[in-house]
């Protein structure tokens, strides 16, 4: 059963973080390769209104992907307009912080219970060192959002190599805010083991309310979801997840989820499928995994 999709409202951002993987996967040799088309997202939330109506289950949506989501704030209540009369499905959104929304924005997400994350890495050395020296006007925003909504949102921090030197700091940081810290592993070239991403987990959650499990994605500290419960959606094609976008889609973006809770792959959960892929070198040879 499919539980939660990512749908990328666009593919452009007023940042261009160092670690960015999406950036990385958008360079210029692979802009063909990857393409742009634009999705009708309409579409894909009615899908998700009748798979929602006869499940009856909780059916999260993300709207996160290739780029900075608020800067389609505008599109985004359009979206949240349109499912609001379904409880059962849930939202939220990550940004980068920056965006300097209108107050009546920000009470519009909150009034239709849309969960907003913020990236913020940590202290401002580390957090300036790969995200474009933005911690100031991140704060800024993060106080703005805490002032309309009295409470501090989700914090998203990504986790290198940098950050398993500081790591005392970076958790006595996080621990002066009173909310939920999702901590996310670090990939491509900047990126680190899933192995030491995992210990870093260990030590923080002795400390902090730290966001881990379930089928979701060993980014985040679950287990890798593909397959099974998730999916990315981005230029009009359905993929395994944002990590997969440089690999095959597996279906058109119009295509219902009854369709998609057919694909079914076996694999160790507890590793990244598309790293799984890597190490064995057998993504040329993606057709043999019976996807396609």
């Amino acid at each position: 059963m499919v539980e939660r999709i990512c749908i990328s409202i666009n593919n452009i951002c007023n940042l261009k973080c160092r670690y960015c993987h999406f950036l990385e996967k958008n360079s210029v040799e692979n802009t063909k390769k990857l393409g742009y088309k634009p999705m009708d997202i309409f579409k894909i939330l009615d899908n998700v209104k009748q798979y929602v109506g006869h499940y009856k289950h909780i059916f999260k949506i993300g709207f996160i992907g290739n780029g900075e989501p608020l800067l389609n704030i505008n599109d985004i209540k359009k979206y949240l307009l349109y499912i609001k009369d379904y409880e059962n499905i849930r939202t939220y959104t990550i940004t980068n912080g920056t965006i300097d929304l209108k107050d009546s924005d920000w009470a519009f997400l909150e009034n239709h219970n849309m969960n907003v994350g913020f990236s913020l890495d940590g202290y401002k050395e580390l957090h300036n060192l790969y995200r474009c020296g933005s911690f100031d006007r991140v704060m800024k925003n993060i106080q703005k959002y805490k002032n309309l909504t009295r409470r501090y949102p989700t914090l998203n921090a990504t986790i290198g190599a940098e950050s398993l030197e500081n790591k005392e700091k970076i958790i006595s940081f996080f621990a002066h805010f009173d909310t939920k810290i999702t901590f996310s592993r670090m990939i491509g070239k900047y990126g680190i083991s899933l192995e030491q991403y995992r210990e870093f987990m260990e030590f923080a959650q002795k400390r902090l309310s730290v966001r881990n499990g379930g089928f979701d994605c060993t980014m985040y500290g679950g287990l890798c979801g593909v397959g099974v419960n998730n999916y990315f959606f981005s230029n009009g094609k359905v993929y395994l997840c944002g990590n997969c976008i440089d690999l095959p889609h597996i279906k058109n973006s119009d295509t219902g989820f009854f369709e998609l809770e057919k694909i079914a792959l076996k694999f160790n959960r507890s590793k990244c499928y598309k790293e799984i892929l890597e190490n064995q070198s057998i993504c040329k040879n993606y057709q043999k995994v019976g996807i396609l």
